[in-house]
């Protein structure tokens, strides 16, 4: 299987796409523009999924559902937001068909059966969102309100790519309405890093948090705070967003509350979120030419055990052996599969399990029950070892944190080898265009040198970072005072 894969350096845009398909993550459906997320691919969407919401539950956030279909006026009701959106917008005109008059065998629209509204169909969800909070918000007894919700959004998408842009896709998106300006930032600021924590330690992706310059931020925001990641290719990838929305929202569908004090306020809001383009993001940071590399804390399939064998007899004693151990894997938290099927040769089933990004490989044969042992092969530095059968359930829960651990660090360290910091325009395109990844340069702060740049290069700025210190210098294409380096990338 994995022998049909182009290599990344062959063309880096078809070995994803390839690798997605062939791996069983996911494959483009007849509706164009949106994919069939596959059984294996949505079990690691599951897996991130019980992890966030394990997050935010955490942290007070409770989830709930809100409807799919958005009236056209109140999409219109925050006009930043609106504008932002309407171009990606799907939109509902009637509801009914009817059959064709001039011919039976095809179904028209039915002209009387026309919405007296026309509905969105939600590209994002602040409108329907706070029109209901409208109702549920009186008093500063009702605050906060601290609502997630895990839902599909359509985003009419004109260059669709398998998990990073599909006009449908899946995500969840939180929605928290507060009594001060304060409480709503730090709202915001919490969740980016959630966000953070959840990339780095269960995707083993390294991110950098930071803000967004104005041309960047979300539609109807204050702030929009995010995380960036960067893909092998060089590219630059927004995994994640969190939004200070200030009091827009609440003013655009007049939302207030009466304060301790008796007087009226307007509410302060935030809204973030994530969505399946994690899929993406994982799938970029960490595999390679032989197909996928999965993180353990994310994998599916965390270890799966081979027997290799001649005859029933032999497949008997090691079957024996093989259940043993994954029964003893299994009330270790891991989760295990036992691959005893007869259809496929063992080449052929690591072939498949190196593909699909399963961790660690267990193959167990006659020698081995003679030698009380087993050999143990890791996916991601692709090794191979033997270890005592009494070592060998301890040994498999200490590799799968190594394994964790040394993910992380290989992308760091890819990371860090490509942040480049430039001093001038020439240098910025020679980097961007030879090197690519993170450039760290000085900019001016205008909306105008922002635009120059991405007109010329395509660059944008991904982001002005947390940890970045106050450095004075020149933008680096307008000549103009500077006081900070933000980071610029072409990005996904």
């Amino acid at each position: 299987m994995a022998k049909n894969l182009i290599t990344r350096e062959e063309d880096y845009s078809k070995w994803y796409n390839d690798l997605v398909v062939k791996s069983g993550l996911a494959e483009n459906s007849s509706v164009r523009g949106c994919m069939v997320i596959k059984p294996y691919g949505y079990a690691i969407w599951e897996k991130m999924q019980a992890q966030l919401d394990k997050m935010f539950k955490e942290t007070g956030h409770q989830n709930a559902y809100f409807p799919l279909f958005v009236p056209k006026s109140l999409f219109e009701a925050e006009e930043k937001n609106a504008e932002g959106f309407a171009k990606e917008c799907a939109i509902v005109t009637h509801y009914r068909l009817e059959t064709d008059p001039d011919n039976p065998k095809k179904l028209r629209v039915d002209p009387k059966a026309k919405l007296e509204e026309e509905l969105i169909i939600r590209p994002t969800s602040e409108a329907i969102i706070w029109n209901t909070y409208k109702n549920w918000i009186q008093s500063y007894r009702d605050l906060p309100i601290l609502i997630n919700q895990w839902a599909n959004v359509v985003r009419w998408e004109m260059r669709p790519r398998l998990f990073l842009r599909t006009t449908e896709f899946l995500w969840q998106e939180g929605h928290t309405a507060h009594q001060t300006e304060d409480e709503a930032m730090q709202e915001a600021l919490m969740i980016n890093s959630i966000y953070a924590e959840f990339a780095e330690k269960h995707m083993s992706m390294p991110v950098i948090q930071g803000i967004k310059s104005e041309n960047e931020r979300f539609a109807g925001a204050e702030e929009t705070f995010c995380i960036e990641a960067l893909m092998q290719d060089g590219k630059a990838l927004q995994a994640g967003t969190s939004h200070f929305l200030g009091q827009n929202f609440a003013k655009a569908f007049d939302v207030k509350f009466t304060n301790k004090e008796g007087k009226l306020n307007y509410v302060w809001a935030t809204s973030w979120g994530v969505s399946s383009r994690l899929m993406g993001a994982l799938i970029m940071t960490h595999s390679d030419d032989k197909g996928l590399v999965l993180p353990p804390k994310l994998a599916p399939i965390q270890v799966v055990i081979v027997p290799i064998y001649n005859g029933e007899q032999e497949l008997d004693s090691i079957s024996k052996i093989a259940e043993d151990i994954q029964s003893k894997l299994i009330k270790l938290g891991v989760s295990v599969k036992y691959d005893n099927r007869d259809t496929l040769r063992p080449g052929a089933k690591f072939a498949q399990h190196e593909l699909q990004g399963v961790p660690i490989r267990i193959a167990i044969g006659p020698k081995d029950l003679e030698n009380n042992s087993a050999e143990i092969s890791r996916r991601d530095l692709l090794t191979k070892e033997i270890i005592d059968m009494g070592d060998l359930v301890e040994h498999i829960d200490k590799l799968l944190s190594d394994i964790q651990e040394n993910l992380f660090k290989k992308a760091l360290k890819f990371r860090e080898d490509h942040i480049t910091q430039v001093e001038s325009f020439d240098e910025f395109e020679e980097v961007l265009n030879k090197k690519g990844g993170f450039i760290s340069a000085h900019w001016d702060g205008t909306n105008e040198t922002e635009n120059k740049i991405k007109e010329k290069t395509q660059a944008t700025i991904r982001c002005i970072p947390n940890n970045s210190s106050s450095s004075k210098g020149k933008c680096v294409y307008s000549g103009k005072p500077s006081n900070q380096r933000v980071i610029f990338a072409k990005a996904y």
